[in-house]
């Protein structure tokens, strides 16, 4: 049996050293892979939804993409530090109990974009296949469409990274093609003037920049809680550098489908309004598409849709199993998560309409993941990176105890810092036609949810640090940095009793 067709056996226990032979470049290919799809393509047209000219909306396209790379990018070292998943890795910071928090993320982050990916690939693919071929375009083929698509990702998914590696390396040539390909079918029409129906001048102009920006900023953001899935298999000693560089050169690739998205949903508030004012992107650009232009939107669809599901629903099967880790393998896991996933899915679609919300969903989970990622990142550089991986091991096992059983294996140093941090947040978020959180007009209608949260969390968390130190054992011999500490005696390893 082919290595890359082998069903993956591990979990979230630590990766021997010897089966850890991926490196930087294919962290980058499964990043990249992941988000150079079509769900990418529909964020990038929410800066013409929102109102803002095409200048406008590409630079807040770039701000967001480059500080979510930014914050992105030390995510990936943890895999690599302690050979396991980031849920887990953040144990050393929210204690051995308090990774569940990390795990829910990823869970709701999942589905969320996993959702998103599906729906947006099985509408291009029918509308497509409707304008090429004559495909009737109604609930039964969209259905099918939908179904089709989820059930190829669980396939992947169940059979593990490995085969997940495979199909990212195709999807991340073959689908950058297909967008290239797009600047011959809308270049003739395409106005790099194109003004929108907000200016800078107007009132709303920079509420609706600084949304965009995040929107753009929560897909790179989105990515924070699974890194670790992929950067596990990539050896300890590999330079830190090159894994975040290979994180931040993933990144800056997802340009090239948002700003197809960008461009061409400028064409279509151009030339058919009528889409851009029902929302319906993904429409409106089958109405201008060219007819030998269907075939590549099929296509992208397909290639898409697949691996940004892969990505998405991979590493939640991954936590699943290691949450209840006598219940279910890694493959079990997946494949309930998958299942209910895919109820998600047709209930959204064809029940409540939801697909809309997805993206304001999703910038809510990016409001509660971004400070979680600070906290972990902060955590990072105190500790000089130094983790004791068998102490995360603790919960997988059954055990207490170690390092970082802390208060009953909950660290509130951590989760001190993220709860209020998360929760004021979420009440400073402005989404402009979509969700206003409680605060979120007292800065004239500009969403400040993300600066405030990630703030906040960064200075209550060193401040938390300073007040109570954490004990010695959790450092390495050079101490920590920034910050005080106390001796301590770490609890001894035990069986649980209750697990």
């Amino acid at each position: 049996m082919s290595h890359s067709t082998r069903i993956e056996t591990f979990g979230v226990e630590q990766i021997p050293d010897s089966q850890r032979d991926a490196s930087p470049t294919d962290l980058f290919r499964l990043i990249f892979g992941g988000a150079n799809t079509f769900a990418t393509a529909v964020l990038g047209s929410f800066p013409v939804l929102f109102g803002l000219s095409f200048q406008a909306g590409m630079w807040a396209i770039v701000l967001g993409v480059a500080v979510g790379a930014l914050i992105l990018a030390p995510m990936g070292l943890f895999g690599a530090l302690n050979g396991t998943n980031n849920a887990v890795s953040s144990g050393a910071h929210f204690g051995v109990h308090g990774r569940i928090i990390g795990s829910f993320l990823s869970l709701l982050t999942a589905v969320a974009f996993f959702s998103l990916s599906v729906w947006s690939s099985g509408d291009a693919l029918v509308g497509g296949a409707k304008r090429l071929i004559g495909l009737p375009e109604n609930g039964l083929t969209l259905g099918l469409a939908y179904g089709l698509f989820a059930i190829l990702v669980l396939v992947v998914c169940i059979y593990g990274f490995r085969f997940m590696l495979w199909v990212n390396r195709i999807a991340v040539w073959a689908s950058s093609l297909l967008f290239l390909l797009g600047i011959f079918a809308f270049a003739g029409n395409f106005d790099v003037h194109f003004r929108g129906s907000i200016s800078v001048q107007q009132p709303g102009f920079w509420a609706a920049f600084i949304g965009a920006a995040i929107l753009a900023m929560s897909n790179p953001v989105s990515f924070g809680a699974f890194l670790g899935d992929w950067s596990r298999y990539i050896p300890r000693h590999t330079p830190k550098m090159r894994i975040m560089l290979a994180v931040i050169a993933a990144q800056v690739g997802t340009l090239i489908p948002f700003l197809f998205g960008l461009c061409t949903a400028t064409l279509v508030a151009s030339q058919a309004p009528q889409y851009i004012e029902a929302n319906n992107y993904v429409g409106g650009l089958l109405a201008i598409s060219p007819t030998w232009f269907f075939l590549p939107v099929c296509l992208i669809a397909v290639i898409g849709g697949m691996s940004t599901g892969t990505t998405a629903l991979y590493g939640t099967g991954l936590d699943m199993s290691s949450m209840f880790p006598r219940l279910m393998s890694r493959a079990g896991a997946t494949l309930l998560i998958g299942l209910a996933a895919i109820a998600f899915i047709f209930i959204g679609r064809f029940a409540f309409n939801l697909v809309q919300s997805v993206s304001t969903f999703a910038v809510l989970i990016i409001t509660c993941t971004s400070p979680w990622m600070v906290i972990m990142i902060l955590g990072l550089i105190v500790r000089r990176g130094v983790y004791h991986a068998d102490d995360l091991q603790v919960f997988t096992r059954g055990q207490r105890g170690g390092r970082y059983w802390f208060h009953h294996g909950w660290n509130w140093r951590g989760l001190g810092a993220w709860l209020p941090s998360a929760a004021v947040g979420l009440c400073f978020v402005n989404l402009p036609g979509q969700y206003v959180g409680q605060l979120g007009n007292l800065a004239g209608g500009i969403d400040v949810s993300l600066p405030i949260t990630l703030g906040m969390a960064a200075l209550l968390y060193l401040v938390l640090l300073n007040l109570f130190p954490e004990p010695a054992e959790v450092y390495g011999s050079d101490g920590p940095r920034w910050v005080r500490l106390k001796s301590a005696t770490p609890a001894v390893l035990a069986d649980a009793e209750v697990v």
